[in-house]
């Protein structure tokens, strides 16, 4: 093996790498496996990569001015929040990620979550569970096909909880920045709102399906959790720099909410201190939505082939930023 391959899986933390190894062998490529966790670190015992896959070390300027061979950057995943695109453009440095490995599986989890809070699995088994046997407990209880789910965010993974929801006969409405934009292609059967603001008000169950960006940090907001109907839901499985969590603790004690489900925080994992804790009707889930052996299997080849891609001089298959 070279002592500098040119391909560095810089900071996995998965139980290992063999998809990814398998890959490279039959393409007949060296990498490493390192376990970075700061960008001193990746600086350190990196120099010489041009092919990064990343999971989690903040990829910026720091990096690539340090590490001036890198030229690739292919994240673990769907969200690109750790990787300033502007300085990786500007120091042409090709990103990928991979948006399409786990959709099922959180459309899955975000039906799951839904169907936990509004019929109130979650909260009545941990009451069976100490030793309350009573359903009333429950009480009020929807009939899911009188419900109005409002999606926000209609790419992929929206899209999947919409054809996951519509058997049940629940109305689905959505929201997306690009509706209009005629290059997008929209599922069947669904209305959209003008505004976020008319999604939050119709709906008895928000459910959030967007990426984050300094746009739409915090997007739900104390304003936000207001405009939406008093006892409604909230399911949230994009990411948790979208949801302001003192407004969202707020809106559960106010009763605004009558209960939510959550994969995502916005620092992981979730301080045992924080007072989200206090409410039996939040449903709180350790960032797993995307997992299923199938999907992480997908993500470790969709990684490894990505990198091959880009340095046989083949077109990537899923760029984020244009060089």
């Amino acid at each position: 093996m070279n002592e500098y391959p040119k391909i560095i899986i810089c900071d996995c933390d998965h139980k290992n790498v063999d998809v990814e190894a398998g890959v490279f062998a039959a393409a007949g490529m060296d990498f490493r496996w390192l376990h970075c966790q700061t960008q001193e670190e990746v600086i350190d015992q990196c120099q010489g990569a041009v092919c990064f896959l990343n999971q989690y070390v903040r990829m910026d300027e720091t990096i690539f001015k340090a590490i001036p061979t890198l030229k690739f950057v292919v994240r673990y995943g769907v969200g690109v929040d750790n990787v300033n695109l502007a300085d990786a453009t500007r120091y042409g440095v090709q990103v990928c990620n991979v948006p399409d490995y786990g959709m099922n599986e959180v459309a899955d989890q975000a039906m799951a979550l839904l169907l936990s809070v509004v019929r109130k699995t979650w909260l009545l088994a941990n009451r069976v569970q100490a030793g309350v046997w009573e359903y009333a407990e429950a009480i009020p209880v929807r009939r899911l096909s009188t419900l109005t789910v409002g999606i926000v965010g209609t790419g992929r993974i929206g899209s999947e909880l919409a054809k996951r929801l519509q058997p049940f006969g629940c109305k689905v409405i959505a929201f997306d920045t690009g509706y209009l934009q005629p290059s997008r292609h929209f599922p069947e059967g669904i209305e959209y709102c003008g505004s976020l603001d008319e999604l939050l008000s119709r709906s008895d169950v928000v459910s959030l399906h967007c990426s984050l960006n300094a746009d739409n940090q915090h997007m739900m907001n104390e304003k936000a959790f207001a405009r939406m109907k008093d006892g409604s839901y909230f399911i949230n499985v994009s990411r948790g720099g979208l949801v302001d969590e003192a407004a969202l603790d707020a809106a559960l004690d106010s009763g605004k909410l009558a209960g939510a489900g959550i994969d995502v925080v916005e620092k992981e994992p979730l301080d045992r201190t924080s007072p989200l804790f206090r409410h039996p009707n939040l449903m709180i889930t350790p960032h797993m939505a995307w997992y299923s052996e199938e999907a992480a299997a997908e993500l470790n080849r969709k990684c490894a082939e990505e990198a091959v891609r880009f340095l046989s001089g083949e077109p990537v298959h899923y760029p984020v930023n244009t060089l």
